[in-house]
């Protein structure tokens, strides 16, 4: 029979946590694969890290995923103000929405966002990549984050959105806050709210106005038998496909590569056998992924997760980096192996809510691995390297910079 009782411990989310959560996944693994944990804002959420369970979790309809409500159950436990109404209306998109809004919501952006529309940027991602491995040749050492992982998966999401990239720093600026840990430098993150949905407001009136080819143009023009996406939709539409669009790529790089230069061996390998790269970025993925923990869920009636009961009222995520490292489902998973069994893995989430860009994510990780070990076969870690530093995000799992040293 199921234990239904509540984990006696409380774990804690730490400044520590961010240099290296899988060293805690690994710990609270050892004692069950779901766990109540304090986060810095002082609020107990529930965390799910065993790999089942997160699977079962992501496609669970009882873990909802409705803003508001989330929000609400948020304020409560913090017995603070209702969240400030400019931050939920830009979260209130499509990865935080039920069906039948979310289908509806997903099947207009289906429409705009396709498998053809995707492979046909092959050729300018391939073009911005050498013009950015070109730009770096000149230097003998660089930070790869600010010159490479960066700026092409930026150039790439502001090009297909229709976005400017001489805003990109001020786009970047807001993310940075909005992704932040949950009650850490709130008034931060009610102006980063409201500077980012005056921008893309005012983008989305001139894409009215004046539609382009561009993705955010056809998603203004996106009809399905009369259902158009309204005006604060398209703005928290235009806010996910931004920062989905360019955060989870830039880490996925940057990631890959810091991985891989810490294991010199794999890099010689991969050098060797560039056909072997597309595997090799599900093993990035697997191996440290650009997203830790899902965005919320919450429990609207009590749910059973790996024997563990969660009372109604409760804020869930699931942390697919966890999952990914579990080794009930991947052999030796604290180790990255190129050619390794990856199928399965939950970097991009799993049911409904799978990333909805996944593909371009992998066309860019494919043509940026590629080109830089052609470019740069001798590519290593620099001295400044030895010590990482991590975005403080449980949901971005990225690095701050990157030295490296080019020859």
């Amino acid at each position: 029979m199921a234990d239904l009782s509540a984990p006696t411990r409380i774990e804690s989310i730490g400044a520590d946590f961010f240099d290296d959560p899988h060293a805690h996944y690994r710990r609270w693994r050892a004692d069950a694969p779901v766990h109540r944990v304090r986060f810095p804002d002082d609020v107990v959420r529930w965390v799910v890290i065993g790999y089942p369970e997160a699977r079962a979790a992501l496609a669970d309809p009882r873990l909802r995923k409705n803003m508001a409500s989330a929000a609400a159950i948020l304020d409560h436990k913090r017995q603070a103000p209702p969240t400030d109404p400019q931050s939920l209306a830009l979260l209130t998109h499509m990865l935080s929405t039920d069906p039948p809004g979310h289908t509806r919501l997903r099947k207009l952006v289906n429409k705009a966002f396709t498998t053809r529309r995707v492979a046909a940027l092959r050729p300018r991602i391939e073009e911005i990549t050498e013009t950015l491995l070109e730009a770096m040749a000149t230097a003998d050492e660089v930070d790869l984050m600010d010159t490479f992982a960066n700026p092409l998966p930026v150039t790439v999401i502001c090009e297909l959105l229709g976005v400017p990239f001489a805003d990109r720093d001020d786009f970047q600026s807001w993310t940075r806050s909005l992704v932040g840990v949950p009650g850490e430098a709130d008034e931060e993150r009610s102006a980063a709210a409201a500077a980012m949905t005056r921008y893309l407001s005012n983008l989305v009136r001139a894409k009215q106005s004046e539609p382009a080819e561009d993705l955010l143009s056809q998603l203004t023009l996106a009809d399905d038998e009369g259902d158009r996406l309204t005006d604060p939709e398209l703005v928290a539409m235009a806010f996910l496909l931004l920062v989905a669009g360019h955060e989870t790529t830039v880490n996925l790089i940057g990631n890959g590569v810091y991985a891989l230069l810490r294991d010199p061996e794999q890099w010689t390998a991969l050098h060797a056998d560039p056909e072997a790269v597309p595997a090799a970025v599900e093993e990035f993925l697997r191996f440290d992924g650009p997203v830790d923990m899902a965005t919320v869920r919450f429990t609207a009636e009590p749910v059973t997760v790996g024997g563990t009961e969660i009372p109604a009222g409760e804020l869930v995520y699931v942390a697919l980096s966890a999952a990914n490292r579990d080794p009930a489902r991947f052999p030796e998973p604290d180790a990255l192996t190129i050619d390794g069994p990856t199928a399965g893995h939950l970097a991009f989430g799993h049911g409904i809510h799978f990333c909805v860009g996944a593909p371009l994510a992998r066309l860019e990780a494919d043509i940026a691995f590629t080109a830089l070990l052609r470019r740069f076969p001798a590519l290593r870690l620099a001295p400044a390297a030895d010590t990482a530093r991590w975005q403080t995000s449980t949901l971005i799992r990225g690095l701050l910079d990157l030295p490296v040293l080019l020859r």
